[in-house]
């Protein structure tokens, strides 16, 4: 009989420690982003700095009719030297749940200024390529994408 009780003891005592060490600290986001967290993230990246348009090519499809793999390519006008090269491209959306889709860092040696990747995007969005630029500067483009079978938003069965 002690044997049982303390048994039941010890079970009780584990279980209720790993209840409690299990339960998860929960941070509630929005199942899509929004045009205020697109603002924000870029701001992430950029500071206060002025972002412009133009030296940034990016090459999305308009129309795409699976989200689930979109092909993207960004390439950013530059000799690539070590005076003047891309420092850096970020790619953001407006409404998948994150909003930055990545970050890639560049220098010289990497030949040209050039991504290539392909990404899911849950609904019809625009997406934004930043360039960072060795003296400092930012540059842009940005495309609006229709997508027709969105992605991130498929039910697990």
């Amino acid at each position: 009989m002690h044997d049982q009780a303390t048994r039941r003891q010890f079970l009780g005592l584990a279980g209720g420690a790993a209840a409690l060490g299990a339960v998860p600290a929960v941070t509630l986001r929005p199942a899509e982003a929004t045009p205020a967290m697109l603002a924000a993230a870029i701001r992430n990246v950029v500071g206060g700095a002025v972002v412009r348009t133009g030296k940034v090519k990016l090459d999305v499809p308009p129309l795409v009719e699976n989200g689930n793999t979109v092909p993207m390519t960004v390439s950013v006008a530059s000799p690539m030297t070590a005076d003047d090269h891309v420092k850096s491209i970020h790619v953001f959306n407006e409404k998948n749940p994150q909003p930055n889709i990545g970050n890639f860092r560049l220098g010289p040696r990497s030949g040209r200024a050039q991504i290539s990747t392909r990404i899911r995007l849950a609904d019809t969005q625009k997406i934004v390529a930043i360039a960072q630029l060795s003296d400092g500067s930012f540059w842009s483009a940005s495309v609006d994408v229709v997508v027709t079978l969105a992605a991130c938003t498929e039910e697990v069965l």
